[in-house]
């Protein structure tokens, strides 16, 4: 099965791409770092840390361009996962408009590295040879030795340092085509981000797969195959977006060493950096105490959330019944009650339609914004059917109130007694303003604020109470 008349990778992005390929840890991930302007992809020491393409844009002197990081190039890449990793390298090498090739300088050179500067010069594309590590006057004779790679010009670079980055960068973005401008008048809108969370090996990367066409992230059985959070152009019913695959996220007493400290840091951003969040929950295994940990984050950030049980076609084969699975995920999860529940298939494309379908109804929901004085009648509504309990021997008085944000919907409540408003009653008037406002696929916030004539007379108005959502 297919997907691309609903989801298909976006148009080809108009900036020139410059791709950085190497060994394993000569530093790509470092320079990337550099170039982009921020600690995007993860640097360790241990070799095969990057191992997805990612993504970045960047500027030199005003020219910006896509740079593409690369998991490390080498010959005998024997494992099914080693391969993989080199499929992504040569894709990256395709798609770039010039190759940045690392050496180490601290190493020497490696037989690699001939293998790589063939394979790179066989692509017909500009190719700059750059030998780091060069960070201090003992090691610029190491430079000579890679003259044997029958380059005529090499530039020596610390990345860590910043040294001879700029002559380097200098060159390269001189060979790269001009930026194709676009006319389309969308073109600068926000994208929607959609990140794909969840425990490791539960099917995050199979999905992103399965939602642009191609294998954009590397799937193997081994827990943690993916440790950067990676973007993946893509088009959602025609509107631009951006599919965020993240490391898996375990439980912090099995964190036992700073890389995997740093890739659950980054999966927990990239749910900050979410429009909206789709849970990827392992069907045979059901919700754990980790998927309840990594929704509660989601939902106290007010994200809009998607619950996908993949392998159901496993499920399916044992006779389980669609319902009664729902009800116990809503058992397990009671404070996601609005929170829609997909059963999905991620390997055969089983369930992907309505998955995309409810996504987009779940984004409509997250976004929309409803007229104030429909606001007030439900608002009345509510409060006629059910009044709020008395404070002090006085009635809790609901004046009016507006929506003051969206993603989520936000509503702003101006009330005699902000303070004596119960949790209960907080709860039923959400639940109410979901079924009347049409809020039934998304977290919703009240802020409830005294109303300024209340407090005349005094000199003083009462603090904001604060804002929380359901």
């Amino acid at each position: 099965m297919t997907v691309a008349s609903t989801a298909r990778t976006a148009p080809a992005c108009r900036l020139p791409a410059i791709a950085l390929v190497g060994r394993p840890n000569v530093g790509k991930s470092t320079l990337f770092n550099r170039l982009i302007g921020q600690r995007k992809a993860i640097v360790h020491d241990l070799p095969g840390v990057t191992r997805d393409r990612n993504y970045g844009e960047a500027q030199w002197k005003g020219k910006r361009f896509r740079l593409i990081d690369t998991g490390g190039l080498v010959s005998d890449a024997g494992g099914k996962l080693e391969q993989t990793i080199q499929q992504q390298t040569r894709r990256a090498v395709e798609e770039a408009d010039a190759l940045l090739l690392m050496l180490d300088g601290k190493e020497g050179l490696n037989p690699n590295d001939r293998e790589a500067a063939d394979f790179l010069r066989r692509s017909g594309k500009p190719v700059f040879f750059a030998v780091n590590k060069i960070d201090s006057p003992r090691r610029e004779d190491n430079l000579y030795e890679f003259y044997r790679l029958g380059e005529s010009r090499l530039f020596a670079i610390s990345a860590e340092h910043g040294l001879g980055v700029a002559e380097l960068m200098e060159a390269v973005t001189a060979s790269l085509p001009a930026a194709e401008e676009s006319a389309a008048p969308d073109e600068a809108a926000e994208p929607v981000r959609i990140a794909v969370v969840g425990r490791p090996n539960v099917g995050k990367s199979t999905l992103i797969n399965r939602l642009v066409g191609f294998e954009r992230s590397v799937v193997d059985a081994a827990p943690g195959t993916t440790r950067d959070a990676i973007d993946s152009p893509f088009s959602l019913n025609g509107e631009p977006g951006v599919l965020v695959d993240t490391a898996g996220i375990r439980r912090k007493s099995r964190v036992s060493d700073r890389l995997e400290y740093f890739t659950i840091r980054r999966s927990l951003r990239s749910v900050d950096r979410g429009d909206l969040v789709i849970h990827v929950i392992d069907g045979p295994e059901g919700v754990t105490d980790q998927d309840a940990q990594i929704l509660s984050y989601a939902h106290d950030r007010g994200k809009a959330i998607l619950l996908a049980v993949n392998k159901w076609d496993r499920m399916e084969a044992q006779g389980a019944d669609p319902e009664a699975y729902r009800r116990q995920v809503y058992e397990r999860l009671p404070f996601l009650e609005f929170a829609p529940v997909v059963l999905i298939a991620a390997a055969t494309g089983f369930g992907i339609r309505k998955m995309l379908a409810t996504a987009r109804a779940v984004l409509a929901d997250y976004r929309r914004q409803v007229p104030t004085s429909v606001f007030n009648q439900a608002l009345q509504s509510s409060v006629k059917a059910h009044a709020a309990p008395f404070s002090r021997g006085r009635p809790v008085k609901f004046y009016y109130g507006t929506q003051t944000g969206k993603a989520p919907p936000t509503f702003t409540l101006f009330v005699n007694a902000p303070g004596s408003v119960t949790e209960d009653y907080r709860r039923y008037l959400i639940n109410q303003f979901r079924r009347a406002l049409g809020f039934s696929l998304v977290p919703v916030r009240l802020i409830l604020r005294a109303r300024r004539e209340a407090s005349r007379g005094t000199g003083r108005t009462r603090p904001p109470s604060r804002g929380r959502s359901g």
